[in-house]
């Protein structure tokens, strides 16, 4: 139960202070929502990526007294994203105020001026990770002021999410798409549907194998709770079912 309340308090406290930022910025709810969505994702991307680093660095080889460093490979044949260190979460916490004097640069040698185009660069070596990812992730944070996003990205930097553990940014994330889903169906048509109702229509269908379609998926809410669904009942959701989606956002 302390768990469950400290994630609570932890959801609120986050969209808490990320809304008030919005609200003192010029951009809309629809501006901000994908970005931020997006920064909670490369969140994950890297609690996921240091925990896995941690399990390969455990039986990896040395040679010389120098343990091998881990690579792509590595991380794929974990299901786990490979992030370089440009794309590392904690890179881009602690990148300088001045960056236009930090001389940092793409691979292909472009400039990088700003922490929104550090964050958008970030944003496209993750894509080059994984061919589902590519023309995904939001590459439009210039468009932020650079003190917000390093607001931003300091406090989705909190210890606490690593300290509960378990899928807490994945509930966080849904947390943050359900306090947007209003301002975005309002501008857009797009409706959320809560994940109470989500986990009542699996709890209906009592699926335990076969395969799942959901023909307008969004975030996958749908998938997710059917894994659950069927994990809970003892079976295993990656070898009994088969999940298609599609969706047009």
């Amino acid at each position: 139960m302390k768990i469950m309340t400290n994630i609570k308090k932890l959801e609120a406290e986050l969209w808490e202070s990320a809304d008030l930022l919005r609200q003192g910025s010029k951009l809309t709810s629809s501006q901000y929502c994908m970005p931020v969505l997006a920064l909670l994702f490369l969140r994950y991307a890297f609690s996921r990526f240091k925990m896995v680093e941690a399990e390969i660095l455990q039986s990896r080889p040395s040679r010389g007294g120098r343990v091998m460093p881990v690579e792509a490979n590595d991380f794929a044949a974990k299901s786990a994203l490979f992030l370089p260190l440009e794309a590392q979460y904690d890179y881009l916490v602690n990148l300088p105020a001045n960056i236009a004097d930090a001389g940092l640069k793409t691979k292909d040698g472009q400039d990088i001026n700003s922490l929104g185009e550090a964050v958008n660069y970030a944003m496209q070596l993750v894509e080059e990770q994984s061919e589902q990812l590519i023309g995904v992730l939001p590459k439009s944070y210039t468009m932020f002021a650079d003190d917000l996003l390093v607001d931003l990205l300091r406090i989705f930097n909190n210890q606490t999410i690593d300290e509960v553990g378990g899928d807490v940014i994945g509930r966080i994330y849904e947390y943050f798409l359900s306090k947007f889903a209003k301002a975005v169906a309002s501008d857009d048509g797009v409706f959320f549907t809560p994940k109470s109702l989500v986990k009542m229509l699996v709890n209906v269908l009592e699926p335990t194998s076969g395969i799942m379609l959901d023909p307008a998926c969004g975030s996958g809410g749908m998938f997710v709770q059917t894994g659950d669904f069927v994990n809970q009942a003892g079976l295993n959701a990656n070898t009994q079912m088969t999940f298609y989606g599609q969706e047009k956002v």
